[in-house]
């Protein structure tokens, strides 16, 4: 009866700290200078992807999915820029509250946010995000592909 009545009571308090944190109130306020360098830096390249680590060397295995499913579509280096949140708190905090988005790694493509590692998966295999990026010029439509053309 005590274990039922506590656990009925940490879940009232903890919905109560969660609605509170997500409050105005409680959130961090992310200063002008940061998010103009972070939407600069959304809108430079056409495929940003804030990660733990790098590339050659993920420091997380949602970060190392995400680069795999990208490195799929074989997005030109001028076209694709990553950003190491381990290396900059502020960028590691501040990306979060940009997109309202809890969690890293975190895809942007024309600027626009696109979602974390389930997300993209998601849109991977659908086909969804190789769409987006054939919309947005990333990658060549499947029509437009230099081995069709060639025959």
């Amino acid at each position: 009866m005590f274990q039922s009545a506590l656990r009925s009571s940490l879940s009232l308090h903890r919905s109560t700290v969660s609605s509170c944190l997500r409050s105005q109130t409680f959130r961090r306020f992310l200063s002008h200078e940061s998010r103009a360098k972070i939407q600069a830096a959304v809108t430079i390249y056409p495929v940003v992807l804030f990660m733990k680590g790098n590339p050659e060397q993920p420091m997380c295995g949602f970060s190392r999915g995400v680069v795999k499913i990208l490195s799929a579509f074989d997005i030109p280096p001028e076209k694709f820029k990553t950003y190491n949140v381990l290396e900059d708190l502020e960028l590691r905090t501040g990306i979060k509250e940009f997109s309202e988005w809890p969690t890293i790694p975190q895809l942007y493509v024309n600027g626009e946010f696109v979602g974390g590692s389930d997300i993209t998966l998601s849109m991977f295999q659908s086909g969804e995000l190789e769409t987006l990026l054939e919309q947005h010029g990333v990658i060549p439509k499947a029509s437009e592909s230099p081995s069709q053309s060639s025959s």
